[in-house]
């Protein structure tokens, strides 16, 4: 892996100064996806929005000078959220009986791959963080395997399935602590 470029991390609460942004990285990060009406650029705004809404919202988004390059972004999930109410198997109380900290979207330009930006913006979310458990669901067939393979060597352990909606594959939930 090389060093990372000079980049900026920016972290934004509202979404409204990011949005923009953030839905161009979206597209060029999933434009092999994009026919897909799950990863629609429309239906990830839907998403974003309604996400953007929900307690503990956090966007990071990385800058190589004025050009948005990568983003993650997460919220605060408590016991009982829908998020665990459609994980199977039903996950240990020990992830679940205090809030966690779901990251819900992370994606880096192709150019910007292999660079260590993903990491960098992965741990700068997670870096102001007070939950225990950060959590993220993937899609084990993306990159080949190679997404969930990196999600592994940050840590993450599979705890179970989710299809979070009927256009939705069948993604792979997995957990590490936030520290």
């Amino acid at each position: 892996m090389t060093t990372a470029p000079a980049i900026e991390l920016r972290t934004f609460t509202d979404l409204g100064p990011a949005r923009g942004d953030l839905l161009d990285v979206y597209a060029e990060v999933r434009a092999p996806l994009l026919h897909l009406p799950n990863y629609a650029v429309t239906a990830f705004g839907e998403r974003l929005d309604r996400h953007s809404g929900e307690p503990g919202f956090v966007a990071i988004l990385a800058y190589a000078g004025d050009q948005p390059i990568g983003y993650a972004y997460a919220n605060r999930i408590e016991h009982g959220d829908r998020y665990w109410q459609r994980t199977t198997p039903a996950p240990s109380d020990v992830y679940t009986a205090q809030p966690a900290v779901a990251l819900k979207e992370i994606g880096v330009r192709p150019a910007w791959r292999g660079t260590g930006t993903a990491r960098r913006i992965h741990d700068a979310l997670l870096l102001a963080r007070d939950e225990k458990f950060v959590t993220l669901m993937v899609n084990p067939a993306a990159g080949d395997g190679k997404v969930h393979a990196l999600y592994r060597k940050w840590g993450y352990e599979d705890i179970g399935h989710s299809q979070p909606s009927p256009a939705s594959p069948l993604l792979t939930v997995m957990i590490r602590p936030v520290g």
